[in-house]
């Protein structure tokens, strides 16, 4: 792409490659080149389109990470309809409200062992089985194999490619539909600030029905030419075998799956020079497992910020030669940021306030949703939630989501500030703090943490009062065995204080 995006849809990624490199390689070896992935989405396209799939139509697809996915994913985008992608792993009765708040016309499965179908059929929508295999596509209908052929619709690249709710974490999960221009802007962010091109392999890691890891890796890997390994989930166990067997270059995953793979690098015996970078996403870094994982697998690890709104990627640290700033999620990329006050008044350099941002890849404005989309804007700038502060040298700090703050007796008190404490303490494997009621400040700070070796509550309590402020020093540490995480691995805050409200 080279600094230049092509305006057009989305499957524009798979042209001008060298066609016979490999694009997508499966752990069972089978592999894709880059004419075969667009003879397989030409096909599925054109199959769709005879079978009604068009413009405006919204299809859900419910499918593991998979070779049938990412080819769905680009056929449906191809006859301009709107690819809602569902996390498998979702409950029938989550399945129904998803599928009816989408008003969806279609659902893509790779069987029909999935509480979805049911959902769907209830709903009066359409489901089409798919499975790619060495003879080649199979789809099935209600009526039997997909056969006939028609030429998908012209594309635009303002019409919507992608449609996504936000996690719903304090309120109704929010649409939000994104364009073919916005997914092409994101990916041209990315390839440019990795320097990604067709010598590199990567490992996706992350689901594929979540934004990090469809648009920060796979569909970035395709539009520099390079190769995307596909295993259906993440695997600690085989993890490194994968890394070694395919020469990959680079992985992108949660702070969860950093520190999963640091525990186990030894026992795994994992190479000590590794990747060519390593990417960070999705929640904060603590600057203990960052170090460790540059120590222990020789790369560079590359702390970045997103969010479905903005097509993912928003800012990133960048390579070598520039310093990595542990505890910053880097520079804007791609987009302008700006960090803001209540009344939308933009601060100076290194004042806290909302972090703003607009750009090419950042949403219109949700669907459906006029509240949401008035509060959720001043302007131009789309509002993220986020509490941080930028830099002189223009890098970004977060220092937590405002509406999840701590205000103790009126002091705000950032809770990602006291993690990032917790957590480098020598026992402390997992933390996440949150407030409480209390009858004397309003709220009291509090924390789960999930220990590597034993340790006393009072023992971390006091390591807190000698790096923290006293307003902010925890009055009670939770020990427990796991701490709740999302499907893609980010620890859950308002699950954890929910645990423990009276």
């Amino acid at each position: 792409m080279n600094g230049q995006y092509c305006i057009f849809m989305l499957t524009s990624i798979l042209e001008n490659k060298t066609q016979d490199s490999v694009g997508v390689k499966l752990i069972d070896g089978e592999s894709y080149s880059y004419q075969k992935l667009i003879n397989l989405v030409d096909e599925m396209a054109s199959k769709l389109s005879s079978h009604g799939v068009k413009s405006e139509m919204v299809v859900n697809i419910v499918i593991e990470n998979s070779i049938e996915f990412l080819i769905s994913f680009l056929s449906v985008t191809r006859c301009g309809a709107i690819v809602a992608p569902l996390n498998p792993t979702y409950t029938a009765s989550e399945f129904k409200f998803y599928i009816k708040d989408a008003n969806s016309t279609y659902l893509i499965v790779k069987d029909q062992d999935n509480p979805s179908v049911a959902a769907a059929q209830n709903a009066n929508v359409n489901v089409i089985t798919v499975g790619i295999s060495k003879t080649g596509l199979k789809l099935m209908g209600l009526k039997g194999e997909l056969t006939h052929t028609r030429d998908p619709e012209t594309v635009t690249d303002d019409a919507v490619a992608l449609f996504l709710h936000t996690s719903g974490t304090t309120s109704k999960p929010k649409g939000v539909p994104l364009t073919h221009r916005n997914l092409l802007a994101s990916l041209n962010n990315i390839v440019n600030t990795y320097d990604l091109s067709e010598s590199d392999t990567s490992i996706v890691v992350m689901p594929l029905f979540h934004v990090h890891g469809l648009i920060g890796v796979a569909l970035s890997t395709l539009a520099s030419g390079g190769c995307l390994v596909v295993p259906p989930r993440f695997s600690a166990s085989t993890f490194w075998k994968t890394q070694v067997d395919t020469k990959a270059t680079w992985y992108s995953a949660v702070p969860t799956i950093h520190k999963i793979l640091l525990d186990r690098a030894d026992s795994d015996e994992a190479p000590h020079e590794s990747f060519r970078f390593i990417r960070s996403c999705s929640s904060p870094l603590s600057k203990e497992v960052l170090l460790g994982v540059e120590n222990r697998f020789g790369s560079p690890v590359l702390e970045a910020y997103g969010m479905t709104e903005a097509a993912h990627q928003m800012s990133s640290n960048r390579l070598p030669p520039f310093k990595r700033l542990p505890g910053s999620v880097g520079t804007p990329t791609g987009v302008e940021i700006s960090v803001r006050d209540e009344q939308g008044m933009e601060l100076s350099y290194s004042k806290l306030g909302e972090v703003c941002v607009k750009g090419p890849n950042v949403m219109g404005g949700y669907v459906n949703n006029l509240s949401a989309n008035k509060s959720g804007f001043w302007g131009d700038w789309f509002r993220t939630g986020d509490q941080g502060f930028i830099s002189e040298d223009k890098n970004l700090t977060l220092t937590g989501r405002l509406k999840e703050l701590i205000n103790r007796g009126g002091e705000k008190i950032s809770p990602v500030e006291v993690d990032q404490v917790i957590l480098s303490h020598f026992a402390v494997s997992e933390a996440i703090s949150f407030p409480l009621s209390d009858a004397k400040y309003g709220e009291s700070v509090n924390a789960a943490v999930v220990l590597s070796e034993p340790a006393s509550e009072s023992s971390i309590i006091e390591f807190c009062a000698d790096k923290l402020a006293s307003f902010k020093v925890p009055g009670r540490i939770f020990v427990l065995d796991e701490l709740p995480k999302s499907a893609t691995g980010k620890i859950q805050r308002r699950s954890v204080a929910e645990m423990f409200k009276e």
